[in-house]
C-alpha cells in the first residue's frame, strides 16, 4: 500500500522528487519501528501508536523539523488511505506535530555594513569589481530579494527619479526608492558595463559576456565582499535584507512603509524585526542606564 501511495504522490499529485523521497524514508522507518520492517495494516493502527514513534524520536534526537516532516508524511498517507483504500478512520488525523522555533533572522551591525560599504573598489576600472560593488550596495540599500536582483531588468531603473522596479513574489511589482549614493554608483557601473560587453543588456546585472548572473554568483559576490569584514555567521544576501529592514526600523521607519519596501504580503512576516529592534534596545538600556548596571538592576 505504501508503494501505491509514493506512485500515487509522485504521479498523480505531482510532488516533487525530494517530497516522494522524504515520504518514503519517513514511511520505511516508521515501518521498522511499529513492525521490524513489515507494513503495518492501517486499520489497525491507533493514534497511540503514532504517538509512541514521535515520542521515540524525539528522544532519540530528532529535530522539531524533521518531526514535522514524519507527521506530515502520515497525515498524507492515511489519507490517502481513506480516499483510495476505503480506510474508515485517520488515526493521524489528530497527530500534533511540535511547534518548530523561529530563531532571528542574522544581520549585520550598521558600522560593519558601512565599513563595507566604503570601501572603494581598488581598480575603478575594473568591470568586475565595480559591478560587485554596486550589487552589494543596491542590496543593501533596497532591501531587494536575491532573486529580485537577478531578475531586475536594466531599463526599470530610472536613476534621474531614484527608483527602480522590482518583480517580486506571486509576481507583483513594486516600486524601491534608491538615493544619490546608488545613483552614482549605478551610472558608473553601467557606463563600464556597456562599455566591456559591447552593448546594454537586458538584465542590470551580467557577466562579462552580458549572460545574466546565477544564483550561485551572486552569493558568492556576496560572501566574497562580507568575508572577513562582518562578524555575522551568515554572509548571503538576504543578510543585506535583513540589515536593510533592521536599520530602517532602528532609525524610526513606519512598520508599514517598510513591509511595502519588502515586498511583504502580511504585516507579521515584517514584525520580525521590530524583535530585532527591541532587542537592540534592551542591550544598549542594559550598558547605558545607571540603575540598570547596578547589582540586581
Amino acid at each position: 500500500m505504501i508503494e501505491d501511495f509514493l506512485k500515487y504522490t509522485e504521479c498523480e499529485a505531482a510532488a516533487s522528487p525530494h517530497t516522494v523521497r522524504a515520504y518514503k524514508t519517513d514511511l520505511r522507518l516508521w515501518c521498522e519501528f511499529t513492525t521490524g520492517g513489515e507494513e503495518p495494516d492501517p486499520e489497525e493502527v491507533t493514534l497511540d501508536d503514532l504517538r509512541r514513534w514521535l515520542v521515540q524520536m524525539a528522544s532519540d534526537g530528532a529535530s522539531a523539523r524533521t518531526l514535522r516532516r514524519r507527521v506530515q508524511a502520515l497525515r498524507a498517507f492515511f489519507a490517502w488511505a481513506m480516499r483510495h483504500r476505503g480506510l474508515q478512520v485517520n488515526p493521524a488525523a489528530e497527530l500534533v506535530p511540535p511547534r518548530m522555533s523561529k530563531p532571528l533572522p542574522a544581520f549585520i551591525a550598521p558600522a560593519e555594513t558601512a565599513a563595507v560599504l566604503d570601501t572603494a573598489p581598488a581598480d575603478p576600472a575594473d568591470f568586475e569589481q565595480v559591478r560587485d560593488h554596486t550589487i552589494v550596495l543596491m542590496l543593501y540599500a533596497t532591501g531587494m530579494r536575491a532573486s529580485e536582483m537577478l531578475g531586475l531588468i536594466d531599463a526599470d531603473i530610472d536613476t534621474a527619479r531614484g527608483e527602480l522596479k522590482v518583480l517580486g513574489k506571486r509576481s507583483k511589482e513594486r516600486i524601491i526608492p534608491f538615493a544619490r549614493e546608488v545613483k552614482q554608483a549605478i551610472d558608473t557601473y553601467r557606463a563600464l558595463r556597456d562599455d566591456t560587453v559591447g552593448f546594454t543588456p537586458l538584465h542590470f546585472a551580467v557577466n562579462r559576456d552580458g549572460e545574466p548572473l546565477s544564483y550561485g554568483k551572486l552569493n558568492r559576490i556576496v560572501h566574497n565582499a562580507l568575508d572577513g569584514n562582518v562578524h555575522s555567521a551568515r554572509r548571503s544576501p538576504h543578510v543585506l535584507r535583513h540589515s536593510f529592514a533592521t536599520d530602517m526600523l532602528n532609525n524610526g521607519a513606519d512598520l508599514n512603509a517598510v513591509q511595502r519596501l519588502l515586498g511583504h504580503a502580511s504585516l507579521a512576516t515584517t514584525q520580525v524585526y521590530t524583535h530585532l529592534s527591541y532587542r537592540d534596545l534592551q542591550n544598549n538600556y542594559q550598558l547605558a542606564h545607571p540603575r540598570a548596571q547596578r547589582k540586581g538592576g
